[in-house]
């Protein structure tokens, strides 16, 4: 399959999906009212698109001049970790992990569990969420989003990881080999258990026998739930 690298290999850090995308969160408070939100950005992009997007934000949310430099900050910031990586070693191979999905967006609330091939560098988690609604009857237009972003914010905290290993490896004494830096999870990397595959662009892996146990749950929440999950998740927060 194009895209794959040998099992064990090095490469310099990027994401493993087709847009070198950075999961971005924005969460804070300003003039004591709390400002949340959730995307994708590219770091290749100017600097100065950062501020050009908080004004706008600003202005179309109508929200006061302040939230400006505290949204411009927390995107700034983000960008800077991610950046901090490029350049680095990671480790790829034959690496198959779990992402779990647990999210509530708006009446919906979805749970799953399935395997991706991080070695696909081709893969698409926002066709893949696309596809997923679909199968599973979604029509709010921002579950899929939501769901994209929730495997992009996975795979980037492993692709961090898989660049700890290849620092730690550099400096070991022993000299591990790359073959050692193997996935958390014991999954199978073998393509036997193949349930659902959406070509190339996202390889996605269900086993068999676990069918029962990891099948997708879609609940639609009524108005009273939503509004005792948010007050749940406000007093958390504090």
């Amino acid at each position: 399959m194009k895209g794959h690298a040998p099992k064990g290999s090095v490469k310099k850090f990027r994401m493993p999906t087709s847009q070198n995308l950075v999961p971005i969160r924005v969460d804070f408070e300003v003039e004591g009212q709390r400002f949340k939100d959730a995307f994708t950005w590219n770091p290749s992009d100017p600097d100065g698109e950062i501020a050009k997007f908080a004004k706008v934000t600003v202005r179309d949310l109508k929200l006061s001049s302040n939230y400006e430099r505290a949204i411009v900050n927390s995107i700034q910031s983000q960008v800077d970790i991610f950046r901090s990586f490029q350049g680095q070693d990671m480790y790829t191979g034959e690496r198959i992990v779990p992402i779990k999905l647990d999210l509530r967006v708006n009446h919906t609330l979805i749970r799953d569990q399935f395997l991706w091939d991080l070695n696909n560098f081709e893969s698409d988690p926002e066709e893949f969420a696309k596809t997923l609604c679909a199968d599973l009857g979604v029509h709010d237009p921002e579950v899929g989003p939501a769901i994209a972003f929730a495997i992009r914010e996975q795979l980037y905290e492993i692709a961090v990881q898989n660049v700890a290993s290849a620092r730690e490896s550099r400096l070991s004494k022993k000299g591990r080999r790359g073959s050692d830096h193997t996935p958390l999870s014991k999954a199978s990397s073998t393509g036997l258990d193949l349930v659902k595959s959406f070509g190339h662009r996202s390889t996605v892996i269900r086993k068999r026998k676990e069918w029962d146990v990891y099948e997708p749950i879609v609940d639609l929440l009524s108005s009273e739930e939503v509004d005792a999950l948010e007050a749940k998740e406000e007093r958390n927060a504090r």
